[in-house]
C-alpha cells in the first residue's frame, strides 16, 4: 500500500543567525545584507558543533548573507549544501532599514508609534527597499516554512532564518495573534524545533542556546 505523504511528520529546526554588529548596537537590518561579526561567526560554529550528532536530511537558508553564513556552518561539516531560498528573509522595514530604533523614532514618529502599537497592517515609509506589512510578512514567512515542510515529508529540515521569521512561526504555532506584544525571546544561534503535521504547525521547544557563551542577544534583525 503507498504511504501517505501528507501524513508523514516532518521535524522543522528553525534557526536564527548569528549575531552581527548592527544586532549588536540595535540597528534595524530588514533587507539590508549584513555580514556575521567575530561573535556571531563562533556562535555558528559551536552551534554547527552542536548539531553535528543530529540527523539532518536538508540545510535551506535565507538569501541574506548573515543567515548563509551561519547554514553553511551546519552544511560544511556534513559535506552538504545549502539551500537557498529568499522567503526566508527578514521582514523588509522599508526607511526604516540601517537606523537605529532612536533615529527610527525621531525621523518616522507616526509610523514608529504605529510599529510600536503593533498596527499588522501598517504601511511602513518608503526607503532602499519596499516595507511590508507585519501581516504580509507573516504570510510570506509561514507560508515558506509550511512549504519546505511539504515538499520533504518525514524528514528533518534545518532552516536559517531571521528574527522576525522565528516570531512568526512561534505565533503560528502557538495560535498567538499577530496584534499582541512579543513576550518570548528570539536569540541569536538558537535552535527552535518544530513538526509540521498534517499541514499544521506545532512547536516542540523553543530558544535552545545551551551551545552558546555568554548570552546571546535578544533583539529582532
Amino acid at each position: 500500500m503507498p504511504s501517505n505523504d501528507k501524513n508523514r511528520t516532518t521535524n522543522i529546526l528553525l534557526i536564527r543567525h548569528g549575531e552581527t554588529a548592527w544586532n549588536a548596537e540595535r540597528r534595524l537590518q530588514g533587507h539590508l545584507d549584513i555580514a556575521l561579526n567575530a561573535e556571531g561567526a563562533r556562535q555558528a560554529a559551536l552551534l554547527a558543533a552542536a548539531l553535528a550528532p543530529e540527523r539532518i536530511d536538508y540545510v535551506v537558508s535565507s538569501d541574506l548573507l548573515r543567515a548563509r553564513q551561519t547554514a553553511e556552518a551546519i552544511a560544511a561539516s556534513r559535506g552538504m549544501t545549502v539551500g537557498i531560498d529568499p522567503a526566508l528573509r527578514e521582514r523588509c522595514y522599508g526607511g526604516f532599514e540601517g537606523l537605529l530604533y532612536s533615529e527610527i523614532a525621531a525621523r518616522f514618529p507616526l509610523e514608529f508609534a504605529a510599529w510600536q502599537a503593533r498596527d499588522v497592517d501598517a504601511v511602513l515609509p518608503a526607503g532602499a527597499n519596499q516595507g511590508e506589512t507585519f501581516r504580509q510578512f507573516y504570510d510570506r514567512a509561514t507560508g515558506a516554512i509550511l512549504e519546505h515542510a511539504a515538499a520533504h515529508p518525514g524528514k528533518t529540515i534545518a532552516l536559517v532564518a531571521h528574527g522576525g521569521v522565528l516570531e512568526c512561526a512561534y505565533r503560528k504555532a502557538v495560535g498567538l495573534p499577530l496584534e499582541t506584544p512579543r513576550d518570548f525571546k528570539v536569540l541569536n544561534a538558537s535552535v527552535n524545533r518544530f513538526v509540521v503535521e498534517e499541514g499544521g504547525l506545532r512547536l516542540l521547544s523553543w530558544g535552545e542556546v545551551e551551545h552558546l557563551k555568554p548570552a546571546v542577544l535578544d533583539d529582532l534583525g
